[in-house]
């Protein structure tokens, strides 16, 4: 039975793992990042380049992938992600630095899976990716792709979830799931993932 070992929420100035709450008011979503990134003592050079999506992404992956050997899964360690607003708030920022000068640091940004791509750069993920736009949240369609990434035979894991970022709304949803059962994990199914969702 595939099981959910560890997970972070970051919604609304509040950030949330099974160990940890942090409530961290911030005037702009760039404070909230970076206040949340050095409140962690996270050390990432390339944090300060990343954009908003990708700066939250990476701090929910730090914190799941915390103590978790990713390299004992060679390639079958997998990353499956979605948001609803793909890269919109990057766009955005870009399309305003064209008014005078466009932003090669913003477009790089322009495509929704960077924050997929800067998650397996750093903790050297080689399995299977994939991001997914969808209108919200959508459990049922993690759930099942995650479930057959995770079939056949060996140890599998895979990194899995929402992460959104538009604007001043944040929505990040980040989960770890192997194919194993774990003490004090939770199964992956709706009702877990929903749970989760909701906190």
């Amino acid at each position: 039975m595939n099981s959910i070992t560890s997970f972070c929420r970051i919604r609304n100035n509040r950030f949330t793992t099974e160990q940890l709450v942090i409530e961290h008011p911030a005037a702009s979503k760039d404070e909230f990042s970076i206040g949340l990134y050095e409140r962690l003592q996270l050390n990432y050079p390339k944090f300060y380049k990343m954009d908003q999506q990708c700066r939250l992404g990476y701090i929910a992956s730090e914190l799941v992938l915390k103590g978790v050997d990713v390299s004992a899964y060679a390639d079958s360690f997998s990353l499956v992600l979605s948001n609803a607003d793909g890269s919109l708030d990057t766009d955005l920022r870009f399309q305003q630095s064209i008014s005078s000068v466009a932003s090669p640091s913003l477009f790089v940004y322009t495509l929704p899976s960077m924050v997929a791509g800067e998650i397996c750069i750093r903790h050297k993920i080689k399995g299977e990716n994939a991001f997914f736009v969808t209108p919200s949240f959508n459990a049922e369609l993690l759930i099942e792709y995650v479930d057959s990434l995770l079939a056949g035979p060996g140890d599998h894991a895979c990194l899995a979830g929402w992460v959104n970022v538009l604007d001043a709304q944040h929505d990040i949803l980040l989960y770890l799931v192997e194919n194993r059962r774990v003490n004090g994990s939770r199964a992956h199914n709706m009702n877990e993932l929903n749970k989760l969702y909701g906190q």
